[in-house]
């Protein structure tokens, strides 16, 4: 039965759904409050420079592929894939940098100059966390989170200690050198909790890093937005941007439409791909999934510090991606998780696009995003902004050796007010909710509300968690689930 289908939100994973829901023979219609679609992942330019704003990695290049096939598709039908060798730089200090290569083979061997013993060890480490991988992306985070049975095969059985220690402990059990070990620690990042914090299932994160490589849409991570946008016109969605949803319409609790710009627009169904904290705020409390006390009981991922930065040269001595960790890993991460405050001593991110894409800055010039990750929920001023600038802009000329200030031609900060502002994140988070061993699968909020009929979620908050290869994936299930709904 045809239904109509109104989605709120332009992300990833109310875009996901959208084709799907649109493929099902569903009439849908995506209602964006930005200008312009995409959510974190949209995209600006400025004087010849183009700026992805929000993710940067293209991880996992086999869900985007899985997701296309759906269609009976190809990444390539919409946009084009270069492997980043090295995939990605970490410098520790003045001299002192870490590249990792496209290879397990090169990686082995950059292991094992450092530590001895090491290349095995990794090789050993990588096997398992493939094991993982193909029980979790390719099983396990395609289930709904309905219920806690989802997590029990026969698989999963053989790996329950790997529910009960944690990515840290196992690292550490099996390699010793402080910086290899930050290396296998950072993937879980992407989670939004400590390695210290995560299950040591979560380590297939590592064999998406060192087994599957890091990859770049030719001009952009906005090119997989743009991809998704067209299949999903040529499937007959329809998409309406500068429409600010001010509520949810529910008549005899069941959700019968939303207000946008004061204007009630009905429909069947009613899908947020919006943050799930403030697409609850668009209802009466009454018809609310959860209350304010369970959303500040939550451990929610960073927010971030970025800057937008055009330079008027190249930049030498730097890859694509690189990540500095010439401070205290755990420091900063007290900093976010346990007593949240602006970290003394950041450590921070950039990426530079231009080095792969030319059309990412004029000629000659180079355009690039700094990120700092912070709490969220911090005071967020101007002044903070650009005391932060300095001291990474500081370090970035001491470690990569040269003058880069006085070439910056423009700059442009986002931030938790930015964050709030454009996205309506709670705490002015950037990444969603942990995935922490209580906030997994059937432990997150659920894509279908509990209180109000045909209401339905979708998104980094919810089923499977943070990241864009979840948010393809969470876009999947809620369109199964509503499918369901509607046949039965």
């Amino acid at each position: 039965m045809k239904k109509t289908i109104a989605i709120i939100g332009s992300g990833f994973s109310a875009l996901a759904a959208s084709c799907y829901l649109a493929k099902q023979g569903h009439s849908v219609t995506i209602y964006e409050k930005n200008e312009t679609i995409g959510g974190r992942a949209r995209q600006f330019k400025k004087g010849g420079f183009t700026f992805d704003m929000g993710p940067s990695w293209y991880w996992m290049p086999d869900v985007f592929e899985r997701f296309f096939n759906d269609f009976n598709k190809k990444t390539a039908d919409y946009y084009e894939l270069i492997k980043l060798n090295p995939a990605y730089r970490v410098y520790f200090g003045v001299d002192d940098f870490i590249s990792i290569y496209d290879n397990l083979e090169e990686i082995k061997t950059t292991f094992e100059k450092i530590e001895k013993g090491s290349g095995q060890k990794l090789d050993d480490f990588i096997r398992q966390a493939k094991s993982n991988y193909d029980i979790a992306i390719k099983d396990l985070v395609y289930r709904p989170g309905v219920s806690p049975l989802e997590l029990i095969t026969p698989q999963t059985t053989l790996k329950l200690n790997q529910f009960f220690s944690t990515v840290s402990n196992d690292i550490r059990k099996k390699f010793n050198n402080e910086r290899l070990i930050q290396i296998l620690e950072f993937p879980v990042l992407f989670l939004g909790a400590k390695p210290s914090k995560t299950p040591s299932f979560y380590n297939f994160m590592n064999y998406a890093d060192f087994g599957l490589g890091t990859w770049h849409p030719k001009t952009g991570m906005f090119d997989v937005v743009r991809g998704i946008e067209k299949l999903a016109l040529e499937l007959g969605v329809v998409i309406k941007t500068n429409s600010v949803i001010q509520k949810i319409i529910v008549e005899s609790k069941t959700a019968t439409g939303i207000i946008i710009n004061g204007k009630p627009i009905y429909s069947d169904i009613v899908l947020s791909g919006a943050d799930y904290h403030h697409t609850e705020t668009l209802l009466d409390k009454v018809n609310r999934n959860y209350s304010e006390k369970y959303w500040e009981s939550r451990v929610f991922a960073p927010s971030s510090l970025l800057f937008f930065v055009g330079f008027d040269k190249k930049i030498e001595n730097i890859t694509h991606h690189a990540l500095f960790f010439d401070v205290d890993f755990n420091q900063h991460a007290a900093d976010i998780y346990d007593e949240p405050k602006w970290p003394e001593a950041p450590l921070f991110y950039a990426n530079f696009p231009s080095k792969t894409d030319e059309t990412a800055a004029p000629d000659g010039m180079e355009s690039a995003f700094f990120l700092i990750p912070l709490a969220p929920g911090i005071e967020d001023s101007e002044n903070l902004r650009e005391e932060y600038f300095e001291k990474i802009l500081t370090r970035f000329e001491q470690l990569t050796q040269q003058k880069v200030k006085n070439h910056i031609i423009f700059k442009r900060s986002f931030c938790k007010n930015d964050f709030v502002n454009d996205y309506n994140a709670y705490k002015g988070n950037a990444y969603g909710m942990a995935n922490t061993l209580l906030q997994t699968a059937f432990l997150r909020p659920k894509l279908k509300s509990k209180k109000v009929h045909n209401l339905y979620f979708t998104g980094q908050l919810t089923v499977p968690g943070p990241g864009v290869p979840p948010a393809l994936i969470s876009g999947k299930l809620v369109a199964e689930l509503i499918q369901k709904s509607i046949s039965s």
